[in-house]
């Protein structure tokens, strides 16, 4: 009885590392230790057909493009964001559809490696859920820190970049801005913790032609 209660106590600790981003989840731990055929991180692209440097079609509806977001396959959406362009584009079927301005957190330059660096994580991600907030209109969370960002952190712990006692971090996202603060978009603003920013009208027309799972890239 003594050693379950032990387990069992082991178990939760362990899982309350995990949650605060301190421990590698188990299922994590082959993959991210590259015990399990390491891919390489730079062969992770999902895009390779790039919109002009433009904003593509910003002063278009997608309704107008795409038709009405509850007759699409959502399966063939997917986004691309572009740190160094600011620029956030909406993809059908692998294809340039519509670009949005967007901004980034406070430290813009480089990917994120740990909580607090006010970077926003480059690499591959899925929306793992999407809700209306409070505060900046709708936020599409993604599933950081993914097996990429924590072999990254890894790494970076091993190279002495950051500190063996920092954490991953979590709950990175898109979504909008305060109410009527859609200058902060205007004038590149990088005001947010490390999500992607974009303007209020922005977001909610985004929301509609999304779904949990849709993929997005965000490169340098």
């Amino acid at each position: 009885m003594t050693s379950l209660l032990l387990l069992a106590a082991s178990l939760v600790f362990y899982w309350n590392l995990v949650r605060l981003g301190y421990a590698v989840p188990i299922p994590y731990i082959l993959d991210v230790f590259c015990l399990n055929n390491c891919p390489a991180d730079d062969l992770n692209i999902l895009h390779t057909q790039f919109p002009p440097d433009n904003l593509l079609n910003y002063d278009k509806p997608l309704r107008h493009i795409l038709g009405e977001p509850d007759k699409l396959d959502k399966n063939r959406i997917s986004i691309l964001v572009e740190k160094s362009k600011y620029r956030l584009t909406l993809y059908d079927s692998k294809k340039p559809v519509k670009s949005y301005p967007v901004v980034f957190g406070g430290n813009p330059t480089g990917d994120k490696l740990k909580a607090g660096d006010l970077r926003t994580p480059e690499g591959v991600f899925r929306i793992k859920d999407m809700y209306p907030h409070e505060s900046w209109s709708k936020f599409l969370w993604l599933d950081y820190p993914t097996k990429q960002s924590w072999r990254k952190h890894v790494k970076a712990k091993q190279n002495g970049t950051i500190g063996w006692g920092d954490s991953v971090g979590s709950e990175v996202g898109i979504h909008g801005v305060p109410a009527n603060s859609d200058n902060i978009i205007k004038y590149r603003s990088n005001w947010t913790l490390g999500c992607v920013s974009l303007e209020n009208k922005d977001v909610e027309e985004l929301y509609q032609f999304v779904q949990k799972g849709t993929p997005v890239e965000i490169s340098p």
